[in-house]
């Protein structure tokens, strides 16, 4: 909420290959470093910062943008948090994909990384926003027949 990191939480992410196909590779676990699996998973540092390297996903569906699935696990929650980082640079399709119309336009803008000029992607993750961050915190995904303990 006041913008400290969490510095040892767990992220995993879930995506598509480069032409929008789920992967159905086994091995996830074990990597032969040839075979996209559409999985990852790291740890968040002291700073607060992950890194993952993969390809960039392609659109799963007609009228869908380009994202990656994100899993967070940390101490404190109850359960993991869902959330998808989408990536920006099509702005035509960030406007009319489903789950980012759903959300009012100042909610949306916590769901899509930022491009930075090495070419690699930013994506902050905020739990909660207050004063100063309200604005920040990420949207969060739930699921049908999922409960999740509502939060004060």
């Amino acid at each position: 909420g006041n913008g400290d990191p969490i510095p040892d939480a767990m992220i995993e992410i879930w995506q598509a290959d480069a032409e929008g196909a789920i992967a159905q590779e086994e091995g996830s676990l074990l990597r032969d470093g040839f075979t996209f699996t559409g999985w990852g998973r790291a740890t968040v540092d002291n700073a607060g910062t992950y890194t993952f390297s993969t390809v960039e996903p392609g659109a799963t569906g007609e009228g869908t943008a380009r994202f990656i699935h994100l899993v967070l696990f940390a101490r404190g929650l109850l359960n993991k948090l869902h959330t998808r980082v989408y990536l920006p640079e099509d702005a035509e399709a960030l406007e009319r994909d489903p789950l980012l119309a759903s959300l009012p336009e100042e909610r949306r803008r916590t769901l899509v990384a930022e491009r930075l000029d090495d070419g690699s992607l930013k994506f902050d993750i905020w739990i909660q926003g207050r004063g100063e961050h309200a604005d920040k915190e990420t949207v969060f995904l739930q699921f049908p027949g999922i409960e999740y303990p509502r939060h004060g």
